[in-house]
């Protein structure tokens, strides 16, 4: 079967800070057309810091889209034409004054498919090393540190509930467990 939706038209309906939204018409595979809201997001960086405990460096920040507190791995925007490498690196040492010895690409996932186009590079930060912090200014978070195991826990519980924690999370616990081979010892 065809899958494919032709885009018809394509109209700008808003510029933020961090994201842009379209509206598209397209033709779908029977011939009908639809809408699509598109959130466009210039994609993001998250970081796995672990050391060689097998913790991780988890930052707690308010979210108010959730209107909560939310636990999670430090992760942020990439700037325009920036390496996912790069803000990686800059975003674990704002996020957490850590820098680390290396960093090791794991995967990139599409956070929301369904109506964005956002897409987040995930790295394994090892070798780490403390430092002081330096969050953007309108960003107020603290820093923590869990064993894997725990998160695990926090994951099944509903504690944890942001989709790149938990992807983050999981992957730490096969990096632990020696499933993926990168050394954080």
């Amino acid at each position: 079967m065809n899958y494919y939706e032709k885009t018809v038209s394509e109209k700008h309906i808003y510029k933020g800070n961090i994201i842009d939204v379209d509206l598209l018409t397209v033709t779908l595979p029977n011939g009908k057309t639809a809408t699509r809201d598109i959130v466009r997001h210039p994609g993001a960086s998250a970081v796995i810091p672990l050391n060689e405990k097998g913790e991780i460096y988890m930052v707690r920040q308010f979210r108010k889209p959730l209107d909560s507190v939310s636990l999670e791995i430090p992760a942020g925007k990439l700037d325009k034409g920036e390496d996912p490498i790069v803000c990686a690196g800059r975003e674990l040492k704002e996020e957490t004054g850590l820098t680390a010895e290396k960093l090791t690409y794991l995967v990139s996932v599409h956070s929301t498919p369904g109506f964005s186009d956002e897409v987040l590079h995930l790295f394994a930060a090892t070798g780490l090393k403390e430092g002081d912090s330096c969050a953007d200014e309108d960003e107020f978070i603290t820093t923590e540190k869990y064993h894997v195991d725990e998160l695990l826990g926090m994951v099944l519980e509903g504690k944890i509930t942001d989709a790149k924690s938990i992807i983050g999370i999981f992957l730490a616990d096969k990096i632990v467990s020696g499933k993926i081979n990168i050394p954080y010892r």
